[in-house]
């Protein structure tokens, strides 16, 4: 029986190499979508087995439409496909609820299996891929009556850290120096009280902080 699949991905070159690539397995690309607005609201109503979905999309965040997704339907299989090879995206996934995380380098027969996989209701996070990200999601979680007291500047380091981003990015999309986004960055695992960025932005985002 095909596998019927929700393509999230905001390159239309991509979508349609995927939909030819999958076409001679057996996985059916049945909906598209190329941005968050719209994977939202399509898989809301789909009848999609399984939703491939890209980090980076025209609108914005692509895990922040894994939050929705997984939060309107928990039974629906969402499997993070993306070039970004990045731990700090991989953690999210993993706190979110995604069914695993594939780069765009991976071989037809990868993808193939990893979406079989995930639509049969398995896990595809491999052994090594959790160990990276354990201590992440086992870092203190805030409860919900407590006020983490960071600085506005820190907010935005913090915002900086949940996609990943590099001190040296941070610093000149913040317009400030390298050695203050370090200082910053200090200062924002010690208020929160964790060891290091990826476990920051598991923090914030299993906290459901708004930044």
């Amino acid at each position: 029986m095909a596998v019927r699949l929700l393509i999230v991905e905001d390159q239309p070159v991509v979508r349609s190499g995927l939909e030819t690539l999958l076409k001679d397995a057996e996985i059916v690309a049945i909906e598209a979508a190329a941005t968050v607005a719209e994977a939202i609201a399509m898989a809301a109503r789909s009848q999609a087995d399984v939703v491939l979905l890209d980090v980076r999309l025209a609108d914005g965040d692509g895990l922040a439409a894994l939050a929705r997704i997984k939060a309107d339907r928990p039974e629906l299989p969402v499997l993070i496909y993306t070039g970004h090879e990045n731990p700090a995206y991989a953690a999210r996934a993993v706190a979110l609820g995604a069914a695993g995380y594939l780069l765009k380098g991976a071989s037809k027969d990868e993808l193939v299996s990893a979406i079989r996989r995930a639509a049969d209701g398995e896990s595809l996070w491999t052994d090594g891929e959790l160990r990276r990200v354990t201590s992440a999601l086992a870092a203190p979680r805030a409860t919900p009556d407590l006020e983490v007291p960071l600085t506005r500047r820190e907010a935005q380091v913090l915002a900086h850290l949940v996609e990943g981003h590099t001190n040296q990015r941070i610093a000149d999309e913040l317009a400030v120096s390298y050695e203050t986004v370090k200082e910053h960055v200090q200062n924002v695992l010690k208020k929160i009280g964790v060891n290091d960025r990826t476990q920051a932005a598991v923090w914030a985002v299993r906290s459901g902080l708004r930044i």
